[in-house]
């Protein structure tokens, strides 16, 4: 355990350490916020605590890279690992969980899966990604036990799988979805942004003008799958994106549908400037 006077932030590393802190905000009838990520904080992590400390009273953050959600050939070993720059980002009062492998897969047999969902999107060219996510989450919720965890828009593959999970499990805690974060051109924050080059930086924008432009679209009353899709494409083709899929979804079962119903949909896609793997959505007609 470590305190960080500079940003007065308190650092946990261990499961004992959240359990003592998590006991003593219960006896002081606290609520507890909890945010997971990995590092490499930026300032859509933030928006995230700043959610949290805006609803609850205590808030909690983890910074963990997680093994299970990588595959081989992934970036797991360049992911960057910042934890003295996350904890000077941090505000003051906040709480970081900042545990070792070894903390959170003392085993490493047991693991946690959602299926379906996790198949869908995002799961078909990463079909390990959100068994590492729901195994690391669930471990998550019963080390810290929060009464709020909020997850970013950005995501939302990963919050549509990590509701059912919340729903199916019985975790005792309402999930929170907050707006993404972006730049001034529309660009989502994302820690792997850092990877692009100045070239590939100026034309990433592009897919997110094609998500405002269906958005426009469905506004002026087109629910037509094609039309809205092709209008995603047709400016990721002018910002020459390396797309790998656009898709519009039911927002509970994220398969494809033809048309946005009263449900609404989830128009979202990811596309690659070189090495780097981009993604970004839009809800339409909905909100989660």
């Amino acid at each position: 355990m470590s305190n960080d006077t500079a940003a007065n932030v308190l650092v946990l590393h261990t499961v004992h350490q959240v359990r003592q802190w998590r006991e003593q905000q219960r006896v002081e009838g606290k609520t507890v916020g909890f945010v997971a990520t990995m590092g490499a904080l930026h300032e859509g992590h933030l928006s995230l605590i700043q959610a949290a400390a805006a609803q609850c009273s205590s808030v909690i953050v983890s910074i963990f890279v997680n093994p299970t959600q990588f595959a081989p050939h992934e970036d797991l070993d360049k992911y960057p690992r910042t934890l003295s720059d996350d904890i000077r980002k941090l505000p003051g009062g906040t709480v970081v969980f900042a545990p070792s492998v070894a903390e959170m897969y003392p085993r490493k047999q047991a693991f946690v899966e959602v299926l379906g969902l996790s198949e869908m999107l995002e799961g078909v060219t990463r079909p390990h990604f959100f068994r590492g996510v729901a195994t690391v989450v669930s471990r998550l919720f019963n080390i810290v036990e929060p009464n709020y965890a909020f997850f970013g828009q950005k995501d939302i593959q990963q919050c549509c799988v990590l509701r059912a999970l919340v729903e199916d499990m019985h975790f005792n805690l309402k999930m929170v979805v907050v707006p993404t974060e972006r730049y001034e051109d529309g660009l989502a924050l994302s820690s792997r942004n850092v990877y692009l080059t100045a070239e590939q930086r100026a034309r990433a924008p592009a897919f997110y003008r094609g998500l405002c432009r269906a958005q426009q679209l469905f506004e002026s009353g087109v629910v037509d799958r094609k039309a809205l899709t092709d209008a995603v494409k047709d400016e990721a083709a002018k910002g020459d994106l390396d797309l790998e899929y656009v898709c519009l979804s039911n927002p509970n079962d994220l398969k494809e549908v033809d048309v946005v119903d009263s449900q609404g949909a989830i128009l979202s896609g990811a596309w690659r400037m070189g090495t780097t793997r981009l993604i970004d959505n839009i809800l339409i007609g909905f909100e989660f």
